[in-house]
């Protein structure tokens, strides 16, 4: 009988996670026939009660398996490190908010018996505020546009992959690593299943502002080399005007060289207007370096305090 195994990460969801596994439990017993099941649950050194919770439910289910991280690593490490743990024919991912709904693991299995080894959810409708769905919906189009790979939009991972997939996650190197940019890399057949995403059932939500920018960073910097063609581009047109500007500036002068009067204002306006040029240059030259420095201390994407019910 084949196996499904379903990866969940937990920072502080003691609202949440107890529903969550009962709902998923209820799911895959439906299901009982025709799979066998694991339910990973990977915690980020939650400071609630998530950790209590989950320890008192493994007790008496052996199909909750928990790893609890020695500190929080993060949102991009500790998931990844979830998903490459798993040993089922096949892998469903999602979070354990109910914004990924579990409804959806039926859905999610059928495509996988379809055919697909990628099938993710694709929002159609969310409830986040304007401003943070308005960013989202720029970013994802810019990002598309200028990508070396066609990366799915308004998905948050949430999906289920073959086991074949996960295996090659597992060859990628990379400590601080870009799910969505590597799916698809991986695999260019990827199946949506859409859904419109429901508010967090409780408890406060840990996607903000600048969760947001780091996913933004590493969606530009490790799947677009654009932005640094975009600099020289931008160099050399800066440079372009700012000559023109000069032999303009230089002309009215000869011409009407009593009457005409620089002053300093427009040195002052051209000096901030390159200093701010200049800033987000090296900015965004740092970004690249980061990845690459945090690529080449090899880290692990996180280490371990705790497993339980693992073999």
């Amino acid at each position: 009988m084949k196996k499904i195994s379903i990866v969940t990460p937990t920072y502080n969801e003691d609202q949440n996670i107890e529903k969550l596994i009962l709902e998923v439990r209820k799911i895959m017993v439906s299901l009982k026939s025709k799979y066998v099941y694991e339910h990973i649950v990977i915690d980020n050194k939650s400071t609630d009660n998530t950790i209590n919770i989950l320890k008192k439910i493994a007790k008496e289910d052996k199909n909750l398996k928990i790893i609890i991280n020695s500190r929080n690593f993060g949102h991009i490490r500790s998931p990844f490190y979830g998903l490459l743990q798993a040993k089922g024919d096949a892998v469903i991912f999602f979070n354990s908010d109910f914004q990924d709904p579990p409804e959806l693991i039926p859905d999610y299995i059928k495509s996988w018996e379809s055919g697909y080894k990628i099938t993710l959810g694709q929002k159609t409708k969310t409830k986040e505020n304007f401003f943070m769905k308005y960013l989202k919906k720029s970013y994802y189009k810019l990002l598309n546009a200028i990508s070396s790979v066609n990366l799915p939009l308004y998905t948050t991972g949430s999906g289920i992959y073959d086991q074949k997939i996960i295996e090659q996650l597992r060859k990628i190197k990379d400590p601080y690593p870009y799910l969505r940019g590597l799916v698809a890399e991986i695999e260019d057949e990827i199946n949506f299943i859409q859904f419109e995403q429901p508010k967090r059932l409780g408890g406060k939500t840990k996607s903000n502002f600048f969760t947001f920018y780091d996913y933004v960073m590493l969606g530009l910097v490790k799947h677009s080399s654009m932005p640094l063609r975009l600099i020289i581009i931008l160099g050399f047109i800066s440079s372009i005007l700012s000559f023109i500007a000069a032999l303009i500036y230089l002309f009215y002068k000869l011409i009407y060289w009593q009457s005409f009067e620089i002053g300093i204002g427009p040195l002052v306006i051209g000096m901030f207007f390159f200093f701010s040029i200049i800033i987000f240059i090296i900015g965004l030259i740092g970004e690249y370096i980061l990845s690459i420095l945090t690529y080449s201390r090899n880290l692990p994407l996180v280490v371990e305090k705790e497993r339980i019910n693992f073999e």
